[in-house]
């Protein structure tokens, strides 16, 4: 069972990094490099894991959402930082 767990989560990644592939055969606004390919896989399955952990992990309703929120608030600020560098750390490149 935690297999196909690990797997539904790996072709979710999958799925939603086809949309930045098929957006660069479509217009030349979309330019990923594969680093750009392989970070986002790294933190989409980062955070789909620790979905997952926190699912498993927490049987109250309102600890899965507070957890589960603080998982995606961390994903969207690190994705976040690594798009447009909001905060101006090396991490983004400034």
């Amino acid at each position: 069972m935690k297999i196909k767990r690990i797997l539904n989560i790996i072709l979710v990644v999958g799925l939603l990094l086809l949309i930045p592939l098929i957006g660069m055969q479509l217009s030349d606004e979309v330019v990923w490099t594969a680093s750009d390919f392989i970070i986002m896989g790294v933190l989409l399955l980062v955070t789909g894991l620790g979905i997952d952990f926190v699912l498993r992990k927490f049987s109250s309703t309102k600890s899965r959402i507070i957890a589960g929120g603080i998982v995606l608030i961390i994903f969207f600020l690190i994705w976040a930082e690594l798009a447009v560098g909001i905060f101006g750390t090396p991490f983004a490149g400034s």
